[in-house]
């Protein structure tokens, strides 16, 4: 296996801790603002925010990884990718200091009630933060990024009236609901909260229609946008079946309020079947035509380096996150709300 192949593997297993990890927290801060506006706050609230207190400081973590290693797996990726997502990369620095300031706000700030007009930009965030990462994959597929007289050039006119674009930014934001809400449901469950579960359910439920439906969108929309692209997927179709194997048992276990965990466990599966099914598809280019992981690698010394580098810090960072789950997600005390005890 070349040097190429395994760096995008442990780059793409980066970006997929970061899409679950970042997509229950995103969603999140949307359902605390909707249920603030709905009347469901007191309901729903607490189980968010217990939640969010261990986790907010480490769900950029997986981001940061993926974007220094690709630059320094792939050399290429800062040339193209680089102006061309100067827009919405800055979009995204904006909209995640804004959600730094609520979190800031809400767990060091003296006033104790909530600020509608901080839960509404936290609620927002929560939406466009994934809506303008998405743009990244419809780039990808090659179409949109030229060169002009050796300058790349985003084609506005061409991504803004892509329909594969807004397929792909549509699924983004449905799957970020759906699978906070099957966490959060989950979560609700474990702690005992009868009335939040019940709320958390519902919306499980809810999104879990557009999800599938936004899935199959997108996934049509590819054969328009890359036919080349559409093909290696139906040679891997067994992964997106597997997929939507996965996505119908874990409604089903939500719909019977039974195994939770499983639910959420194969909400996980559905994700990780549909999304390496679609990178390995998407070999050898990381961007159509101009960047492949033959032709783009860095030297073999650098990336025998950074390939050890990252897997290292997948050894470290998978753990810790599973130690701050048990210490705290999952601590008996703490998810039921009883104060833990100090010293």
């Amino acid at each position: 296996m070349s040097y190429g192949i395994i760096g995008i593997t442990v780059l793409w297993t980066f970006l997929f801790g970061y899409l679950i990890v970042a997509s229950v927290d995103f969603g999140a801060g949307f359902f605390s603002y909707y249920s603030k506006i709905t009347g469901h706050n007191n309901k729903v609230h607490t189980i968010i925010q217990r939640y969010l207190s261990p986790v907010w400081e480490v769900t950029n973590v997986f981001l940061i990884f993926f974007v220094v290693g690709l630059i320094g797996f792939f050399p290429d990726s800062a040339y193209y990718y680089g102006t061309a997502l100067l827009v919405p990369g800055s979009l995204v620095t904006v909209l995640l200091a804004l959600r730094g300031a609520y979190y800031a706000y809400n767990t060091y700030g003296s006033s104790k009630e909530d600020n509608i007009t901080y839960m509404a930009i936290y609620g927002a965030t929560g939406l466009l933060i994934p809506a303008a990462l998405s743009t990244i994959l419809a780039i990808s597929e090659g179409g949109i990024i030229r060169e002009e007289n050796g300058k790349v050039v985003l084609d506005w006119a061409r991504f803004l009236t892509n329909p594969y674009t807004w397929s792909v930014i549509i699924l983004a934001l449905v799957s970020v609901l759906y699978i906070s809400a099957m966490f959060l449901a989950f979560y609700a469950q474990k702690a005992g909260d009868e009335g939040a579960f019940s709320v958390l359910r519902t919306y499980a439920l809810s999104w879990s229609g557009p999800t599938i439906l936004a899935c199959l969108f997108a996934f049509f929309q590819i054969n328009r946008q890359n036919p080349a692209h559409f093909s290696n997927m139906l040679d891997m179709a067994w992964m997106f079946i597997a997929s939507l194997i996965c996505f119908l048992l874990a409604v089903y276990f939500i719909w019977k309020k039974k195994n939770l965990g499983w639910s959420f466990l194969l909400v996980i599966l559905q994700f990780g079947f549909a999304w390496y099914g679609y990178g390995r598809s998407h070999l050898p280019y990381i961007l159509y035509d101009q960047i492949s992981t033959a032709d783009s690698i860095t030297n073999d010394v650098m990336a025998g380096a950074l390939i050890a580098a990252f897997l290292a810090g997948l050894l470290v960072l998978i753990p810790s996150l599973i130690l701050m789950m048990r210490l705290f997600l999952f601590d008996a005390k703490y998810v039921s709300g009883s104060p833990l005890k100090k010293g």
